[in-house]
């Protein structure tokens, strides 16, 4: 509004602000309005205990802050910005896997593993069979479970052990190792 009211003063017409808001339907005060943008202040009060929560644990994000102090949650988020607390984001896209290595086992009883499977049992539902065994036989021993949790395959592994050897740990050394995410039994060498 201000430049048409100057474009008209150089023509030579002087016309007041209140007339050409009317000619525009426009309203006076958004012609006046300026915007001061007040630069984000961090209340110390706020910042405190967010502080000490993150120091304490540093991978805690804005969200896991707010549920546990009970905070506003745009006050933490804006505290978090401004002090540069943010947990970065991880990185999507490819990234290189873990490489496992190879199990080799010349002989018989060097090396036992376990597997897991998932069968339908009919009105049981999806059961969990767990296999156990000697790397370079078949399985000696497989037992269903409802459920297919680490504890079911080493249930099922002391279980091989046991109708191989008719003892776990008696008899003969063994090392239980986790590999992958299920437990594997060696012999030392």
């Amino acid at each position: 509004m201000l430049s048409v009211q100057q474009g008209l003063k150089k023509e030579g017409f002087s016309v007041p602000m209140t007339k050409l808001c009317r000619w525009f339907e426009v309203a006076r005060r958004t012609t006046y309005y300026k915007p001061i943008r007040v630069p984000a202040k961090v209340k110390a009060e706020l910042a405190a205990p967010i502080k000490e929560m993150i120091e304490a644990e540093p991978s805690f994000g804005y969200r896991t802050v707010v549920a546990l102090l009970g905070m506003n949650k745009n006050a933490v988020q804006r505290t978090f910005q401004l002090n540069g607390w943010q947990v970065r984001k991880r990185a999507l896209g490819h990234r290189p896997r873990i490489e496992a290595n190879i199990s080799h086992a010349e002989l018989p009883d060097q090396r036992w593993a376990t597997d897991l499977c998932r069968v339908w049992g009919g009105m049981d539902g999806w059961l969990a069979q767990p296999g156990a065994g000697d790397r370079l036989s078949y399985p000696t021993t497989t037992v269903l479970s409802r459920t297919g949790r680490a504890a079911t395959v080493s249930a099922a592994l002391g279980q091989a052990l046991i109708t191989r050897y008719s003892t776990v740990g008696e008899g003969g050394s063994f090392v239980l190792t986790m590999a992958w995410s299920s437990p594997v039994a060696t012999t030392p060498d």
